[in-house]
């Protein structure tokens, strides 16, 4: 059963092989055990990703799980997944259009029962082990910025570094919106919020606090469909990593799936191309 649609992978593949940098053999005399390629180490990562199974599971006779522990930490080393993410977040701008006059943000809860770095007492889980990611995203649910962190921390204290992340983004999009708009929900209806935000020039769509108000409100739906697609990946649904590197490298990869799966749905019906695929549901 593949891990996602070859219409999916194979771009996403050629394009993060093209990232990295040419190696060298420095041997004198070659290996006795010859380099695994990069492309079947990548396949068997992306199956870890959307399975959420363990490294053992994906690993067979032609490539350990050693092998894929290392690869992945090389792979960390360079960056290149984040270059990755940002040069597929950069294509949309430039093929689709990215709407980041009206960005939304909001967290969202998953369980980490390893622990490690990101992980805490979760609040909607009787205490057990919780990761939180901080989801921004542009008007349409395209992912601009995740923000890991334990499950016990209020989303109010991770908005200013996913803030911070969001005006980072001006080097891979160019010019951002002088003042976006930004929608949050009730947990963000406090002053300390407000202050900060009109210091950066936001202006703030907030729900405020004791008031029922539907999500279809200020848009917030989309934020919370795209971490329904976050979810649909098993790593980040039960994330059992526990170094904050590697959580962002798994980040960084799904929302490139996420992009990029977007992206030809909105192409499907305006475009044709040999490998298009013959329905615009994409899973």
């Amino acid at each position: 059963m593949p891990a996602v649609p070859s219409c999916l992978l194979k771009p996403v593949r050629d394009q993060f092989l093209a990232l990295l940098p040419e190696r060298e053999e420095r041997h004198p005399l070659g290996c006795h055990n010859p380099r695994i390629a990069d492309e079947v180490v990548f396949d068997r990562l992306v199956q870890v990703l959307v399975f959420g199974c363990g490294y053992e599971r994906a690993a067979d006779e032609h490539c350990s799980a050693t092998a894929l522990r290392r690869r992945r930490d090389e792979w960390i080393e360079l960056g290149v997944m984040e270059d990755l993410r940002l040069l597929v977040l950069s294509a949309y701008d430039r093929m689709t259009g990215l709407e980041l006059d009206l960005p939304i943000a909001d967290g969202c809860i998953t369980k980490a029962p390893s622990g490690g770095e990101c992980a805490g007492r979760s609040p909607v889980d009787r205490g057990r082990q919780g990761l939180k990611r901080l989801q921004l995203t542009e008007a349409q649910g395209i992912p601009l910025v995740t923000e890991p962190a334990a499950a016990n921390i209020r989303d109010r204290s991770l908005l200013p570094a996913t803030l911070d992340a969001y005006r980072g983004l001006e080097k891979a999009l160019g010019p951002l919106p002088e003042r976006p708009r930004l929608g949050l929900d009730a947990g963000y209806d406090y002053r300390p919020v407000r202050d900060d935000l009109a210091e950066r020039g936001i202006d703030a769509r907030i729900t405020p606090r004791g008031e029922k108000v539907p999500i279809q409100a200020g848009g917030r739906w989309v934020v919370e469909r795209t971490n329904s697609w976050m979810n649909s990946f098993g790593k980040l649904r039960r994330c059992t990593e526990r170094r904050r590197t590697t959580i962002e490298f798994c980040i960084a990869l799904a929302c490139t799936f996420v992009t990029v799966r977007h992206l030809i749905r909105q192409a499907w019906t305006a475009y044709r191309w040999d490998t298009r695929p013959r329905t615009p549901r994409i899973r």
